[in-house]
């Protein structure tokens, strides 16, 4: 007797426990590709923020009105016009309260653009670890199913006078599907995890930069 090896069959005729893993995989599959097309959405959105905010301080307008503008705008600065935000807010601070030290001054603003450089990054990192995850743990889940799998057709094995092809063809076939989807559960999540790292390093590097250049201009200031 021919053995159906259709491939809902053999979900269909899975064991319960590799169909739960199967389940388990899927689900993490949607929701690891639904972070990962999320992430490359905001990754772009901040590189495009931070093009569009370096244009607008490198134009030759004062800080003070920058400053302003960000104030009055509808949204609540993020990226790079945090980062300065924070900074030149400080800096006035300190300026009113203690106009005679610079040095202090420069090393209050530093700090609080320090503080929102690390708030950013905290944001621009969500979900990176739970794509490392996915990643490392997936092809582990579906060789528990695979396992899981060959075992059911060992078993199957013991309860027929002759072994043949159709007895075990189904409980490997159901093990290697589990394979297969850890494998495509895994390996989008690891090359997004690795390109999305690479390019939080790239803005982190870049909000860094402008944090040293803005410190430059605010020191000149300082010591005017």
């Amino acid at each position: 007797m021919n053995a159906d090896l259709s491939l809902y069959h053999m979900l269909a005729g899975a064991s319960p426990v590799v169909q739960l893993v199967m389940l388990l995989l899927l689900l993490t599959s949607i929701v690891s590709w639904s972070m990962i097309l999320r992430k490359a959405r905001d990754m772009k959105k901040a590189s495009r923020a931070a093009d569009e905010f370096e244009a607008r301080f490198w134009s030759g307008k004062k800080l003070s009105e920058l400053y302003e503008q960000l104030g009055t705008g509808r949204r609540s600065p993020t990226g790079m016009s945090a980062i300065f935000e924070a900074g030149f807010r400080e800096y006035v601070r300190l300026r009113k309260k203690n106009n005679s030290d610079p040095q202090f001054v420069l090393a209050g603003a530093q700090r609080s653009m320090r503080v929102a450089l690390m708030r950013e990054i905290d944001v621009v990192e969500a979900n990176l670890s739970f794509l490392a995850t996915v990643g490392s743990t997936s092809p582990y889940v579906g060789l528990f199913g695979t396992v899981w799998g060959i075992m059911n057709s060992f078993r199957a094995l013991g309860n027929v006078q002759q072994a043949t092809l159709a007895s075990v063809a189904p409980g490997i076939a159901e093990a290697l599907i589990a394979t297969a989807m850890g494998l495509f559960a895994a390996i989008p999540a690891v090359i997004a995890y690795n390109r999305y790292s690479h390019e939080v390093e790239r803005l982190e590097s870049r909000y860094e930069t402008f944090m040293e250049e803005f410190s430059t201009i605010l020191q000149r200031q300082a010591h005017d």
